[in-house]
């Protein structure tokens, strides 16, 4: 075992593998420097946990002469047969190390090490990975050299897991915030602030079509059921709208509470904003109806609801707004505020989806003049419309 390749490995992860764009280059890059070094690897597998509200962990495995694979779990997985049944648990819970011979009769204890039997492969090696706040990670090593590893080769990859480890938590904790700012402000914001948009003041002017949304009645449904029930029930109805505004290109910024506040961005250059107009529609329509069937079982009672959606499309200022060390990214402009006011007659009108002009004249002839309303702020009043099968039902 030549110790200075070794020690160059170490060092190369240590300096961030420059050389590898991603984790998975330089799972690929990695293990193939060790192939070369004389480590005769099979299968190689770096599990890691996360902190994300919907993924457990990621996995990257890298197999002799094919692409590194990368997958998530949820949540669900770490009470799975597939999580508790494997050696891996040990190794992530107690943070101990696990090595066995597939080939073994001791080994078929282990679904993993069946299928690896099967395979072919006479090691398999399971190491923690410790992160400096003591979290435990895992990875996973095998060959299917007729002897296994030698002492000296599994004693290199022992010595190799500080490097590995201090090059996964580096790119955990990155890829972590990313996750946490995608999730509380959104992938525009979040992007911008890891981009060093952190400072009051900093903001765009954007071209969207906007989406306000509140739930109707929910002041008395709030006094009326506990806030633990009210909480479920908003999870449930935002997620109606949620999954279509993203399916169609949309961000939701905020959740006020029953309220919900997206954009769907139109390209300054070559952006078409009838294209755009139209896939907001359609993710209005999905969340009617997805909200029109949403039951929810409270004692005897089954509850149902509704919602009342504005669309607009226009200008808006888009940054970090806020006083002291405590800012907001969000958008303001008189774009929003045509928006807010024309939710509040989605309830009077009583219709679910209304539009302005502007909005309406973009998406299409589906829609049927409900007419003209004064806008708090606006000198002049402006036209409303509401669409036609509305009408009908």
């Amino acid at each position: 075992m030549d110790a200075s390749r070794l020690q160059d490995i170490k060092d190369w992860l240590i300096d961030g593998a420059r050389s590898a764009a991603t984790p998975s280059a330089m799972m690929a890059e990695c293990c193939e420097r060790l192939v070369g070094l004389g480590i005769p690897l099979w299968r190689v597998g770096v599990f890691v946990r996360t902190l994300h509200p919907e993924i457990y962990g990621r996995s990257f495995i890298w197999r002799q002469g094919a692409e590194v694979e990368t997958g998530t779990v949820d949540y669900s997985f770490q009470d799975s047969p597939t999580f508790r049944d494997s050696p891996l648990a040990a190794v992530v819970e107690q943070g101990i190390s696990f090595r066995a011979n597939p080939q073994a009769p001791e080994a078929e204890r282990y679904p993993i090490l069946m299928d690896l039997r099967a395979e072919g492969v006479t090691d398999y090696l399971a190491l923690p990975m410790t992160f400096l706040e003591r979290q435990m990670h895992a990875s996973s090593w095998t060959t299917k050299d007729a002897g296994g590893f030698t002492e000296a080769q599994v004693e290199a990859i022992r010595s190799l897991i500080p490097a590995l480890s201090r090059y996964t938590e580096i790119t955990t904790l990155r890829r972590t915030a990313s996750m946490l700012l995608d999730t509380y402000v959104g992938n525009r914001a979040g992007e911008r602030i890891l981009g060093g948009q952190i400072r009051r003041g900093h903001t765009d002017t954007m071209h969207a079509a906007i989406w306000l949304s509140d739930l109707r009645g929910f002041t008395p449904l709030s006094d009326r059921l506990p806030a633990e029930t009210v909480v479920d029930i908003l999870n449930h109805y935002f997620d109606c709208q949620v999954t279509a505004i993203r399916e169609q290109g949309g961000e939701v910024l905020k959740f006020m509470g029953d309220g919900l506040l997206a954009v769907f961005p139109i390209a300054e250059r070559d952006g078409d904003p009838a294209e755009v107009c139209g896939r907001v529609l359609q993710a209005a329509r999905h969340s009617r109806g997805s909200v029109d069937a949403l039951a929810y079982q409270t004692g005897d009672t089954v509850e149902r609801f509704r919602f009342g959606v504005a669309l607009h499309v226009g200008k808006l200022l888009y940054g970090n707004i806020g006083g002291g060390n405590r800012l907001d990214f969000t958008c303001i402009g008189p774009a929003v505020n045509v928006a807010a006011r024309l939710e509040k007659l989605t309830s009077r009108l009583k219709r679910t989806i209304v539009a302005s002009e502007a909005f309406a004249g973009l998406s299409g002839e589906q829609w049927t003049e409900l007419g003209a309303f004064p806008i708090a702020g606006l000198s002049t009043e402006q036209r409303v419309f509401g669409l036609r099968d509305e009408a009908v039902a």
